[in-house]
């Protein structure tokens, strides 16, 4: 397969996961190349991919969107270590979909634990990196970077 192949495979695959498991209409802008570093503002999740695609995913997004949508999925309000918590455990449903969809393609994928930044952070040491931005519902957006080796 071509890396291209594989990037749009990846990219569809993340827009059909993020569909799946959040409860909102979902939009997303055109996919863009991001350069290094890469600036992640207020919660990040960083989750390894192995395998056929290798790279990582970063879900980055701001308090009140995870809090919208753990309020969403949960019913209840999450703060501080609980959204944190929560955060981590989005990306790896997100990421844990994202693989079973490639395997569906025919890929062999898997993930690793999911890592949580809080606070502004950048990060370097990727040559290839593409970003979606995703719009749930009216609540805002989370963006999605998917680093490839």
């Amino acid at each position: 397969m071509t890396l291209t192949k594989n990037i749009t495979d990846l990219l569809n695959g993340t827009i059909e996961s993020v569909k799946s498991v959040l409860p909102f209409d979902i939009k997303v802008d055109k996919p863009s190349i991001l350069t290094q570093p890469l600036t992640q503002h207020k919660i990040g999740v960083l989750i390894g991919m192995t395998g056929d695609v290798r790279g990582r995913v970063i879900i980055d997004g701001d308090d009140e969107i995870f809090c919208k949508i753990g309020e969403s999925m949960f019913g209840m309000v999450l703060e501080g270590e609980m959204l944190e918590s929560f955060a981590g455990e989005l990306g790896n449903m997100i990421a844990g979909n994202l693989s079973t969809t490639m395997a569906q393609k025919g890929f062999e994928m898997d993930i690793t634990p999911p890592t949580v930044f809080v606070g502004q952070t950048k990060v370097y040491g990727f040559q290839r990196a593409f970003r979606l931005q995703v719009h749930i519902g009216n609540q805002g957006f989370l963006e999605f970077v998917l680093m490839v080796e």
